[in-house]
């Protein structure tokens, strides 16, 4: 964020550096700040810098000061002028007082209902993932039971995973049916994948709508419709919005740890779907120009999981119940399926899901919001804004769209994840909403695993795959030492490592990989990993307030400029760069951001797409890019349609 402070008010002591403003010769910003009696020191640069030689110089500039100012004291005490010599220094520990005062003060992200909640850390503190608070304590947990069995090798004995969802979950229809799909797993990038459908009886669905009111205040509400197992519904209004009913919620299970300690996952039953963008007015948004057709949040409860571990290609069976119940009614018809499969000679994908022969729009192919014109104009003004100190970076983007009718979604995400396989993919049928969701995103939001770690794994930079080997290889590099996106990446890894530092035991936030070039289907992508240890006071909820949306699809500071962007961009961007994942009943997570994805909605499928805006941006550069982040999706609607 800029500095700019009247003069007026910079406090006695200091010496401030001031620099003229080009837009306003009577305007200064300030650049530089100098305590008179104290060696303290700051300097206005955005950490993008560092990557360049002016930022080299600044580290080496306070590098050299610090050493001269040690060198005075050193002789000042030699003189025995001081006893205050740096290794006579003794430095208390602060973590202890640090989590005292983060649990003491407002939290600004946080609901106003647990505003002002003292909270602290159950006696069991083994468990870094317990919360608790006052009214909390006094909450009625609900207790359930989990059972679970393995297949061991199984999955690869019937043909994959996509048989194995198809012939589980989508004989009769695939209405309510979700898929979280971790189709590459290459290099460890992903292992599990889940997947299920209505049947169970604590199945439940949650689908929210913000407000129409909700920019008239600080406070965000909105509409919550719950539908159960047997189709009865009931309708609430939450005054504190959808993440406060969700801390709650997920804060009111309990299930014993020796139930689940012997799986290799963190998933075993809670609430999978997707968060939209425009739940960013709960996470300290300013404003939400745009209203999402699509409801801003839909999730599952699901308590009858499959989950398929590509590593060693077993299959789990899991069931969550309650626990006065010895139901196994789902285990045993479910492993009994499995164990009938047989493999069959793989069929053309037209066999495997029969599509309808209604079709609105044959062969017609996405259509953009805007025109490239249209499009380019938008990134001058972005510059603009960067050039005025609004922003450092802004993450532009449109929407392509196209009507299908009745499409066969389905089929398109078998032809999709076969054709551009992803490590955080995904499928959901909501069918009371008449919406689909094909997502082949790479891309990991946020994850919190049962050791209290939080990790984040932001995508800043892509290029598309070469023809050849030698070609291919030559746009790798290029994009490794790409002066632009190393900027766009820094950028975004600094903002995540503040949104973390938020939520985090204090000095445990650290960047493990920085700037890994990885390869997909269709693209190379720019991949960084920041990693945090999750204070014992803060709830998983909590934690993706901290950093919702993503980084990488707002820009820094983030704030504002999702503020400007909601100026520029005309529509809402509903499911696009939101989140879709689970929340397991023990508060882990995992989520990942919403790119690379068809939405298809009430008979419209849309594609939304764009690229980060930084000072070295090119309007032509920045259309071309976001329209390559389209081509692998519009490739596949356009093969799907011809089958």
């Amino acid at each position: 964020m800029s500095l700019n402070a009247p003069f007026s008010e910079v406090p006695n002591g200091k010496s401030v550096h001031i620099r003229q403003s080009k837009a306003s010769s009577s305007s200064k910003i300030i650049m530089g700040i100098r305590h008179s009696t104290r060696p303290h020191f700051g300097v206005q640069f955005h950490p993008e810098s560092v990557a360049t030689s002016y930022g080299r110089q600044i580290f080496k500039n306070f590098r050299e000061m610090t050493e001269d100012h040690w060198e005075r004291v050193k002789a000042s005490f030699v003189r025995g002028k001081s006893g205050n010599f740096a290794e006579n220094m003794q430095v208390a520990n602060t973590n202890h007082l640090l989590r005292q005062v983060s649990v003491r003060d407002k939290k600004p992200w946080m609901n106003s209902s647990t505003d002002n909640l003292s909270c602290f850390v159950d006696a069991d503190e083994k468990d870094p993932l317990w919360v608790a608070s006052k009214d909390n304590m006094i909450m009625r947990k609900k207790s359930l039971r989990l059972r679970w069995r393995k297949l061991d090798q199984f999955a690869a004995n019937v043909g994959g995973a996509d048989k194995i969802f198809r012939d589980i979950f989508t004989q009769y229809g695939y209405e309510n049916t979700f898929w979280l799909d971790s189709a590459s797993t290459e290099k460890g990038r992903a292992r599990f994948s889940f997947m299920g459908a209505k049947g169970g009886p604590l199945w439940k669905q949650l689908t929210f709508r913000l407000s129409n009111k909700s920019n008239a205040g600080h406070k965000v509400g909105g509409n919550l419709l719950i539908e159960d197992t047997n189709d009865c519904t009931s309708c609430t209004f939450l005054e504190d919005g959808f993440f406060d009913f969700m801390n709650k919620e997920l804060q009111s299970f309990h299930c014993e740890e020796r139930d689940y300690s012997g799986l290799p996952f963190d998933f075993f039953g809670g609430y999978v779907g997707y968060i939209g963008y425009s739940l960013k007015l709960e996470c300290g948004a300013a404003s939400n120009n745009h209203n999402s057709k699509a409801p801003d949040a839909c999730f599952f409860f699901v308590d009858n999981i499959l989950v398929i571990d590509h590593l060693n290609e077993d299959v789990y069976l899991l069931s969550l119940h309650d626990q006065d119940t010895e139901e196994t009614s789902w285990l045993d018809e479910t492993e009994q399926k499995l164990l009938n499969l047989k493999v069959h000679p793989l069929l053309e994908r037209k066999t495997l899901t029969k599509k309808p022969a209604l079709r609105t729009t044959p062969g017609v192919g996405l259509h953009a919001d805007k025109s490239r014109d249209q499009y380019k104009k938008d990134v001058e003004k972005c510059l603009k804004y960067i050039k005025d100190g609004e922003s450092y970076e802004l993450c532009l983007t449109t929407q392509l769209r196209k009507d299908v009718g009745k499409m066969d979604s389905l089929g398109l995400y078998l032809h999709l994840r076969e054709n551009n396989p992803a490590p955080y993919a995904a499928w959901f049928n909501f069918s009371s909403e008449n919406l689909c969701i094909c997502c082949t995103s790479p891309e990991r939001f946020l994850q919190l695993d049962r050791n209290g770690i939080l990790e984040a794994k932001p995508i800043k930079g892509t290029i598309a795959r070469g023809a050849t080997k030698e070609a291919d290889q030559q746009l790798k590099l290029q994009l490794q030492y790409s002066e632009k996106d190393q900027a766009e990446n820094l950028m975004i890894v600094d903002l995540l490592r503040n949104d973390l530092g938020r939520v985090c035991e204090p000095g445990s936030v650290h960047v493990p990989k920085l700037m890994e070039v990885e390869s997909y289907a269709t693209v190379h992508t720019m991949v960084s990993t920041v990693r945090g240890q999750k204070r014992l006071d803060v709830s998983g909820i909590e934690c993706v307030q901290a950093a919702f949306p993503g980084g990488s699809m707002t820009g820094a500071p983030k704030i504002r400029s999702m503020e400007l962007l909601d100026s520029l961009e005309g529509c809402s961007r509903g499911i696009y760069s939101g989140s879709i994942g689970f929340f397991s009943i023990n508060q882990t997570f995992d989520l990942n951001i919403v790119i690379r994805t068809i939405v298809i909605h009430e008979g419209e499928a849309s594609v939304g797409a764009g690229g980060a805006i930084v000072a070295l941006s090119n309007p032509d550069d920045e259309y071309e890019e976001m329209r390559l982040k389209t081509q692998a999706l519009a490739k596949a609607m356009a093969q799907f349609d011809e089958m």
